[in-house]
């Protein structure tokens, strides 16, 4: 199942040499892995709340590949590149199949908190 990094950075200011650097190197150490942006350098719409800075979104087959490419030399020769340049979270997540229905879910939280759809 396909897993996601997610990451919402707070850039301040104009990328510096380093921060592209950092961009003109992830590429490279995320192909091995199967690794690719879905979501990078894009405006973000909010539509609720609030959400400072960028985010950025990678895809990968799975889970496992997602932990190996971060935990690779190639890529954490690059994480102080932009670490040293702008603030930000970083979470990995697995994304739900095809066949995902939502009210499913729900029934299930139902049931285990015990109550019925009224």
């Amino acid at each position: 199942m396909t897993a996601y990094a997610i990451a919402h950075l707070y850039p301040e200011g104009r990328p510096n040499e380093e921060v592209i650097e950092y961009i003109d190197r992830i590429q490279a150490t995320m192909d091995p892995f199967g690794g690719r942006f879905l979501v990078h350098n894009t405006p973000v719409e909010v539509v609720e709340g609030d959400w400072p800075g960028a985010v950025v979104m990678l895809g990968f087959p799975d889970m496992d590949a997602a932990r190996a490419w971060y935990a690779t030399p190639a890529y954490q020769e690059l994480v102080p590149l932009r670490a040293r340049n702008m603030a930000g979270d970083l979470v990995f997540v697995d994304g739900v199949g095809p066949d995902y229905d939502a009210s499913a879910t729900a029934a299930a939280m139902r049931a285990a908190a015990g109550g019925a759809k009224a």
